[in-house]
């Protein structure tokens, strides 16, 4: 990890964002808990989590350019988020940035990066 570099340059830029996401979704749609509050067509998904990762790593605006302000809690408030849900899908993105190769110290600094928003997104009790 070079403390130097955003963590979008850290995972490869555009291409290691899109490899984390490409990872961490077929590990999202197999979780119990989570692949229920996911359409079935998940590539839109995708593409907005590539667009929002690469924005919140500190690479292009592209979630912003296409979509307007993220404004991500208002965005999950119509599905059910349970502090276990936040865990399962910090769990399934630390087993996508394992299955990609992303070593320590990054991988920790990803995770630890992505709490915040994972557990201010929670809105229903367990």
């Amino acid at each position: 990890m070079n403390p130097n570099l955003s963590i979008y340059d850290n995972l490869g830029g555009a291409e290691g964002v899109r490899t984390l996401v490409e990872a961490f979704y077929p590990k999202v749609q197999k979780h119990p808990l989570l692949a229920p509050l996911f359409p079935e067509d998940i590539r839109p998904v995708m593409e907005k989590q590539y667009m929002f990762l690469s924005q919140f790593f500190g690479g292009p605006a592209l979630f912003s350019e296409a979509h307007g302000h993220p404004m991500m809690r208002a965005r999950h408030m119509k599905f059910p988020i349970t502090e276990e849900r936040a865990e399962a899908w910090l769990e399934c993105m630390a087993g996508a940035l394992d299955e990609i190769g992303v070593e320590e110290p990054l991988r920790s600094f990803v995770v630890e990066r992505l709490s915040g928003p994972a557990y201010h997104f929670v809105n229903t009790p367990g």
